[in-house]
């Protein structure tokens, strides 16, 4: 030892200490958190003043921050599917929700866990499925086999549920357990525990939280109390009649979404404690947004901004020096090559999502033409019966356009409209404009393979049974009350 140091002095030679070079190339931990039918204007530092978001703003501000995350297909189990495999809800099969998705198709767990990685999964799943001909929900309450689990070992799911407060889970070996109260604040902790007993080696963690989902009334009663329904701001898109109701299903919404940030904190925190930062790839994200009554309607699927654009943030500061805003638009399939990129996995061939980990790293904007958006097959909250159609769009970062089977049937200057109230298609101030998206938007037809089919065809290709009413339709369904 006295020589080494002897020589160190004479020569410059410095003794190396294994366990700095390890954490040097080691790969980055990855925490995925995902919240449930969370839209992109309900957070604080997109500029809402009445929702309560201190530690989001704060991840903010150390996070790349991606002002147009556009989900594929928005709605939970096609998202889920879709970000999982890195492909579109037609090449994976899960374009309808409570359809399998199919046990041989490559995983973000699966490929992190051929690298080493530990692989865990906490909350709500949505990819088992229900066996053909059976009732539609008939799986929710059943435990996902693990042949069933695409990759992930520590296992704390529920298929689905939205019963917050009283919200059980099937363990590894399917023993069903209850969360304790509120179950996004259980989830987290079971999550802590999670990071402190694999901090010593590269680990994939990805949490689901069921909020801010409805029923929007059943956050926590300390959250609800800090809002009150008549100071709610509304978007100007909210018809006049339904301003009381949306004013109370948003304040209650953003009790969940407080709660939710609450929870946030307690992670970022438990990661900071354990020494972690600087090496953790942290995601926070939605599967997709809530109309809230903007339009005079609520949910999901529709090709609308408080549909299909979601808050997303990566923090990465080994990597990641350059926190700010990202203008361009990312799409759901292009998150699983990007992180990829970012943890210096090499992308499987089946992934069909583009990898903008190098423009992120060297401090770049993304550049591409638009994030596809689509629903081949309108199903549920919103079936053929109450104005579901087919749809295929595309979300730029200024535009939207989307057609119908009938043809151009959407398009909003995003810029100069931001509430998209004046439908564009088929102005001929326009004409040029259109026929642009129209072009873009066919080239990412072809580029996936999708024919635009109505959605008969693709549910008998794929050997599915519509479930209750949903394939009810009236002969003129896209003409009636097309907007």
């Amino acid at each position: 030892m006295v020589l080494i140091v002897v020589l160190s002095l004479l020569f410059g030679f410095r003794s190396v200490n294994p366990e700095m070079e390890a954490e040097k190339t080691r790969r980055p931990n990855v925490i995925f958190v995902l919240a449930d039918q969370w839209r992109a204007d309900a957070i604080g530092y997109a500029g809402n003043t009445d929702v309560i978001t201190p530690n989001l703003d704060r991840l903010a501000k150390e996070s790349l921050v991606f002002e147009n995350a556009v989900t594929v297909m928005a709605v939970c189990a096609p998202w889920r599917a879709s970000f999982l495999t890195g492909q579109y809800p037609l090449t994976n099969g899960v374009f309808y929700n409570d359809k399998p998705l199919p046990s041989e198709a490559v995983t973000f767990a699966e490929i992190y866990k051929e690298q080493g990685y530990q692989t865990g999964y906490i909350g709500k799943w949505h990819l088992n499925g229900h066996k053909r001909g059976e009732d539609a929900f008939s799986a929710r309450d059943k435990p996902v086999p693990k042949e069933r689990r695409q990759g992930f070992d520590y296992w704390k799911v529920r298929e689905v549920t939205h019963d917050y407060n009283n919200s059980f889970y099937f363990d590894e070996n399917d023993q069903k357990q209850f969360w304790e109260g509120y179950d996004a604040f259980s989830q987290t902790d079971s999550a802590i525990s999670y990071i402190h007993k694999n901090k010593d080696s590269p680990f994939l963690l990805m949490m689901s939280w069921g909020p801010p989902h409805n029923p929007y009334h059943t956050a926590p009663e300390e959250y609800r109390q800090r809002y009150d329904p008549d100071q709610i701001t509304l978007r100007p898109n909210v018809p006049e009649h339904l301003r009381d109701s949306a004013r109370q299903v948003i304040a209650d919404y953003y009790a969940h979404i407080t709660a939710l940030d609450k929870a946030m904190g307690d992670l970022l925190e438990a990661v900071e404690k354990e020494g972690l930062s600087e090496n953790t790839i942290i995601v926070f994200t939605s599967e997709h947004g809530d109309m809230l009554f903007s339009k005079g309607v609520l949910r999901k699927q529709r090709p609308w901004d408080e549909s299909i654009k979601v808050p997303m943030l990566i923090r990465y500061p080994k990597k990641i020096t350059k926190p700010r805003t990202i203008q361009g638009p990312i799409n759901t399939p292009d998150i699983l090559p990007t992180l990829l990129g970012l943890s210096d996995i090499n992308v499987p061939k089946s992934i069909e999502g583009d990898d903008y980990s190098v423009s992120l790293i060297k401090g770049e904007d993304i550049k591409n033409d638009g994030a596809l958006i689509m629903l081949p097959v309108p199903f549920h909250e919103w079936q053929f019966q109450n104005g579901g159609r087919e749809y295929r769009g595309v979300r730029t970062e200024r535009y939207t356009y989307v057609k119908d089977l009938l043809g151009p049937w959407l398009l909003y200057d995003n810029q100069m409209d931001p509430y998209q109230q004046n439908n564009l298609v088929d102005d001929p101030q326009y004409t040029n404009l259109q026929n642009s998206l129209e072009k873009i938007l066919k080239s990412k037809l072809k580029k996936t393979n999708d024919q635009f089919l109505p959605a008969d065809e693709y549910m008998a290709q794929w050997d599915y049974l519509y479930d209750k009413n949903d394939s009810i339709r009236n002969k003129d369904y896209l003409k009636f009350n097309r907007q």
